[in-house]
């Protein structure tokens, strides 16, 4: 059984609730976590009256100019593009090793193979 962080599942959360465009499948599977497991994350932070408690998906992108913008919500924005570029970044090492390996490998039966 993995055991998170308290950030981590703050900014999972707040990274599903950053793009209206996600789904919590989507955001799991990104985050390399159970979509089960996000949503119990995004109920716990509803009942405990959590940093995104109260916002719904489209007012937290909304087109408020950042000089209206609270601290905490920018706070809140911060933390999910963390979380999301975290993601990316392990995303991307992920397809860079799977690259490789998948040139290694037709190299090694490119040389296999006698005509």
């Amino acid at each position: 059984m993995k055991v998170y962080s308290p950030e981590f599942k703050a900014d999972a959360v707040a990274l599903f609730h950053s793009d209206p465009d996600l789904t919590i499948a989507q955001t799991a599977r990104d985050l390399g976590i159970n979509a089960e497991t996000l949503r119990n994350w995004i109920r716990a932070d509803r009942v405990r009256g959590g940093s995104t408690t109260g916002m719904t998906r489209k007012n937290v992108t909304s087109t408020t100019p950042a000089s209206e913008a609270t601290r905490e919500e920018l706070e809140a924005r911060v933390q999910a593009l963390e979380a999301e570029l975290k993601a990316a970044r392990k995303e991307n090492a992920t397809l860079a090793t799977e690259r490789d390996i998948l040139r290694k490998a037709t190299k090694f039966f490119a040389s296999e193979m006698t005509w």
